[in-house]
C-alpha cells in the first residue's frame, strides 16, 4: 500500500501528474483542488495517496491534504459512487464547503457538481450527513513543504477561536479579497461577525 509520496514534480496536466521518487516516476490522478496548489514542475512535493486496485487496473490518486484524501474515501462509501465522481466532488467544492452542503441538505448545490444528479445528491446527504463533521475539519493546510494559502490558515485560526468548521470556512471565504494575508482575513471575518 502506498500512503504517501515525497519527490520531484516532473509533470502536471490535469487531472494527471507525475512525481519522481528516487528515479521512479509515479503517475497519479488528482482533483483540481490539488492541481491548483501544486508547486512548479521541478520542485519538491509531498502527496497523500490512495491506491486502488480493480480486476483490470491499478490506480494511484494524489492529494496535498489529508482532509481531501479522507473525503475522497468517504464519498466512495456512498453506494453508486466511484473514484471519478469522488474526484469531481473535490474539484467542485472544498472539503469544508462539501461538508456544509451535506449537513444543510443542499441538493441543488450538490447537483451542480459534474456527475451528481438529484438522486445521487440525496443519497450522499442521507449516507454522509452523520459523518460530515468528521471530514469537515477546517484544516485545509497542505503537508509541510507546500505553502498553505491565507484563507485556509484563517479557517484554522477561526476554529481555534471557537467557531465551528463550516462557520469558520464561510467567514474566511466571505472575508477574503485578492492579496489578503492571513491576519487581514481573520480581522475582517471577526469584524463582520461582530456586526
Amino acid at each position: 500500500m502506498i500512503g504517501r509520496l515525497k519527490g520531484i514534480l516532473v509533470h502536471k496536466q490535469p487531472p494527471w501528474l507525475m512525481v519522481d521518487v528516487h528515479g521512479v516516476g509515479y503517475e497519479l490522478e488528482a482533483p483540481m483542488s490539488t492541481i491548483f496548489d501544486l508547486p512548479e514542475v521541478g520542485r519538491e512535493v509531498v502527496l497523500f495517496t490512495h491506491y486502488a486496485q480493480k480486476e483490470d487496473s491499478v490506480s494511484l490518486y494524489g492529494f496535498l491534504r489529508e482532509s481531501e484524501r479522507r473525503l475522497f474515501r468517504e464519498v466512495q462509501k456512498v453506494s453508486g459512487i466511484g473514484a471519478k465522481i469522488a474526484l469531481a466532488v473535490l474539484s467542485g467544492a472544498s472539503v469544508d464547503e462539501f461538508a456544509r452542503l451535506v449537513q444543510t441538505g443542499d441538493v441543488a448545490a450538490l447537483t451542480r457538481i459534474p456527475g451528481i444528479g438529484k438522486k445521487t445528491a440525496e443519497r450522499i446527504i442521507v449516507e454522509l450527513r452523520d459523518r460530515a463533521t468528521d471530514f469537515a475539519t477546517g484544516n485545509s493546510t497542505p503537508m509541510s513543504g507546500v505553502p498553505a494559502d491565507a484563507q485556509s490558515e484563517a479557517v484554522i485560526a477561526l476554529q481555534q477561536l471557537g467557531y465551528k468548521p463550516a462557520e469558520a470556512a464561510r467567514m474566511a471565504r466571505d472575508a477574503t479579497a485578492a492579496g489578503d494575508d492571513t491576519a487581514t482575513i481573520i480581522r475582517k471575518a471577526l469584524q463582520s461577525a461582530l456586526r
